[in-house]
């Protein structure tokens, strides 16, 4: 008999080995020309010892070259586009080094080229890695039902009209259709706006993107996936983002005049001088590494600080927008409110508490998954009241629950359902705009009404304020819902600006002709996907899960906080005075230097060793967006 031989442990340093290779390699593949700059110095530094200066030079100034001529073919198409970037400037330092025979200068000045826009694009993907894809959320199996009963799941694509599709409890509705079941339930608050369930009887129209309640339904199906509702918002998701103007970087801004004063002040150096080697000397000192590092050193910071808080901003130009903001516009439902119901009055009918009715219905609800059950539920919790022991519950879908409880036949429901089980007409409950009722009997006896709501959240108020304290001009509300809804709640919030009964290409329409700008939209469900792409920057409050909102927004906010959109202004605007102070730093010492250098003080290796030191003044100062302090 042959004993199998015992698995033998790696060392622990050999698995520490292999994973840092890995991250090496990854390193390597996400940042391929700072780990080649890296790699050619290493390699020109050790020919210089082995096989003498002159070899190593040659293999550095080969490479430097090569980066040279990548840069200017970039920087010529940018100039095609009648734009002006730092890269202009870097390429000029670089031959300039190389023909003074500082080539080991010219390396540096590559590296820092190449680091620069590898932290803009390490922030941007550190970003971007925390979100999910645009159809994640959208359905991509559809439960068919064949003629003979049976279910299949088949791709979205492969459901055409007049197929009948199943679809189960809490699943998503993947295309467009009729309801045949007698009723169904539906949260089409992702799609509308409207928190409250939806109610829907046979024949009625089901949209995709809408959520089924706790009860399966089949449709019969009018449109293909690609025609259905959530894929008419992607489309409409593409086209706004698509028609962004796109953004001039920071840096690029100071480009043009600090580019301008270097050649002045060489070309003066060289005519007064008769050297031109002060020409190239200048050059060298006027490398723009403050210009090419700190604004993505101190965007990553910022970026870095605003996610410790849960708020996910996408990329270093919304940073830059945020600093400029000048309008809000707000969803209603899910922004400045909750986005679901809650319950906010108990009507009697009879001498019987608010809390003794409530119990009641609470203890029947207890049996239910309905959304206004979980409402009742909270309401009671919220009032302390403890629930009773339920039995027999019947739910009649969509309709009501029935159950014994201490004895007595509690039924709670709506109207119709209660008319039914007292055997009269119950008179409707008098209801404020935006507010539902649920009925409730004992005993076959009409015993109240519970009321619901969407509540405004309580920091909605203090974060309007907050925006507008922080220089922001112009706030707006726009909704789906009716005017009276819609004034009532910006009442609330102190919004005077309302625009109601929006469709999602009437918030396009609104954010793309702002007369003030930038303009960012906050948003939560996938009907407002389309205007958060369209506008200048789009904020998605992703707590609710609306992953078409959240992949068309240029801010995440993951919790469930409207304060956090204060804040990420704040530190916006915290982080792009940081970099401008660094840019301003690296700017200031860089002219002396150039100042010095005309003069024929600074050699170019000594400079390009000082202006190393102004990169590191500058990266410091950076940094201190981290520290960004809120209010």
């Amino acid at each position: 008999m042959t004993v199998p031989a015992a698995p033998v442990a790696e060392p622990v340093g050999t698995n520490r080995a292999a994973a840092g290779a890995i991250r090496a390699a990854t390193v390597i593949r996400r940042f391929p020309w700072v780990a080649a700059t890296v790699g050619v110095a290493i390699l020109g530094g050790a020919l210089s010892l082995s096989a003498g200066p002159a070899t190593g030079e040659r293999i550095v100034t080969a490479y430097v070259i090569l980066m040279a001529a990548r840069s200017a073919w970039a920087m010529v198409r940018m100039l095609r586009t009648g734009a002006f970037g730092v890269d202009i400037i870097a390429v000029t330092a670089i031959v300039a080094a190389v023909l003074v025979g500082e080539t080991w200068a010219a390396l540096v000045i590559v590296l820092m080229l190449t680091t620069g826009q590898a932290l803009e694009s390490y922030a941007e993907h550190r970003a971007r890695r925390d979100l999910t894809d645009l159809l994640a959320r959208n359905p991509q199996i559809a439960h068919r039902v064949r003629p003979d009963r049976t279910i299949e799941d088949v791709g979205v694509g492969d459901i055409v009209p007049t197929d009948r599709v199943l679809v189960r409890a809490n699943e998503v509705v993947p295309v467009d259709g009729l309801l045949i079941d007698r009723s169904g339930v539906f949260d089409e608050s992702s799609l509308t706006g409207e928190s409250l369930p939806v109610d829907k009887v046979a024949g009625d129209e089901v949209l995709s993107g809408c959520i089924n309640g706790s009860a399966s339904v089949t449709l019969e199906t009018t449109r293909t996936a690609k025609d259905s509702q959530y894929q008419q918002i992607v489309a409409l998701v593409e086209s706004a983002a698509n028609s962004k103007a796109p953004m001039v970087r920071l840096a690029d801004r100071f480009a043009l005049p600090f580019a301008l004063a270097a050649y002045a002040i060489a070309a003066l150096a060289w005519w007064l001088s008769g050297d031109p080697a002060r020409f190239a000397e200048v050059l060298v000192v006027a490398t723009p590494c403050p210009l090419i590092i700190a604004a993505p050193v101190a965007f990553m910071a910022g970026m870095s600080r605003s996610a410790r808080d849960g708020v996910i901003i996408r990329s270093s130009s919304t940073l830059e927008k945020l600093h400029r903001v000048r309008a809000f516009a707000f969803d209603k439902t899910g922004t400045l409110t909750r986005g679901e119901p809650a319950l906010v009055e108990v009507r009697t009918e009879d001498d019987r508490s608010t809390d003794s009715l409530l119990r009641f219905a609470a203890s029947v609800e207890s049996n239910s998954t309905h959304t206004l059950a979980r409402a009742i539920l909270r309401g009671a919790s919220d009032r302390g009241i403890t629930l009773l022991e339920s039995e027999d519950a019947e739910e009649a879908t969509g309709r009501g629950v029935t159950a014994y409880v201490s004895g007595r036949v509690v039924a709670v429901g709506k109207r119709d359902f209660i008319d039914r089980h007292v055997g009269r007409a119950i008179a409707r409950a008098e209801l404020a705009s935006g507010e539902m009722a649920t009925y409730v009997a004992i005993d076959a006896e009409f015993a109240g009404v519970l009321v619901f709501r969407d509540e405004v959240r309580a920091n909605a108020a203090t974060t309007v304020a907050a925006l507008r304290a922080a220089g922001v001009d112009d706030v707006a509300m726009l909704t789906g819902d009716d005017r009276a809804t819609a004034d009532h709640i910006a009442a609330e919030v102190g919004i005077i600006d309302v625009h109601a009964n929006c469709l999602p290409i009437d918030k396009v329409a609104f954010v793309s002709h702002a007369r003030k700008r930038p303009i960012a939209m906050v948003g939560d469900g996938v009907n407002d996907a389309p205007v958060l792409a369209a506008a200048d920057i789009g904020i998605a409050m992703g707590a609710r899960g609306a992953t078409a909102a959240s992949e068309a927004a240029d801010i995440v906010v993951l919790p469930d906080d409207i304060g956090r959109i204060a804040d990420a202004v704040t530190i916006g605007r915290r982080t792009v005075d940081i970099a401008l102070q660094a840019i301003w730093i690296g700017i200031g010492l860089s002219l002396i230097l150039m100042l010095l250098a005309a003069f024929g003080l600074v050699p170019a290796i000594v400079g390009a060793w000082l202006q190393e030191a102004i990169d590191v003044v500058a990266i410091l100062w950076a940094l201190r967006a981290t520290r960004t302090r809120l209010a």
